[in-house]
């Protein structure tokens, strides 16, 4: 589902408001949809928090609220977030994960479009995501982001080539404010 800017907006507002213990009530947005709430501390634009659901388990309406309370004050990588601090609020509406289906490993870099792709790996008990905005921030290109997302999931960054995880991909359209309470734009990946 392609969401406007309008939805996006609501979507920004309601994470800030929940964040900020206001009424974050969305009228909308009962399709069940895979969401992340990122915090960034303004004006460094630092990573300041990111928790979502990688899958559509609940509605958009409840599970953006919940990733923007998680991701203020239950990321375990920072302290629970202080109200007075300034931060900008990103939230990432994703598509279904769909798995890559390929069995010999050399050929995954082909399967993965950076720019366009989120990745998910999974390998027994481990698992890591990455989102789509993440690998051209950090100019990684596709084997690059197979590592990336292998040492998120707590692997060696090359076990991707062992061909032993399953990896996912999966788009996003991302909302953000430009500054604190600002104007929210979509994100053009």
């Amino acid at each position: 589902m392609k969401l406007s800017l309008k939805q996006g907006e609501e979507l920004v507002k309601a994470a800030r408001n929940s964040i900020e213990g206001k009424k974050a009530e969305l009228k909308s947005f009962e399709e069940e949809q895979g969401v992340f709430v990122t915090l960034h501390s303004y004006p460094s634009m630092d990573l300041r928090g990111c928790i979502g659901f990688p899958e559509p388990v609940m509605p958009l309406k409840k599970a953006i609220i919940q990733a923007a309370k998680a991701a203020a004050f239950e990321d375990p990588r920072f302290p629970p977030l202080d109200l007075k601090e300034k931060f900008i609020v990103e939230v990432s509406v994703l598509t279904v994960p769909e798995e890559i289906k390929e069995k010999n490993p050399a050929k995954l870099p082909k399967k993965v479009n950076i720019g366009k792709d989120g990745l998910i790996v999974r390998y027994e008990m481990n698992s890591g995501l990455l989102l789509p905005q993440v690998f051209p921030e950090w100019k990684a290109n596709e084997e690059q982001a197979l590592s990336m997302a292998c040492e998120k999931a707590g692997l060696p960054k090359e076990f991707w080539k062992t061909g032993k995880c399953t990896f996912f991909k999966f788009q996003a359209q991302v909302f953000r404010e430009e500054s604190p309470n600002g104007k929210i734009v979509e994100e053009k990946l």
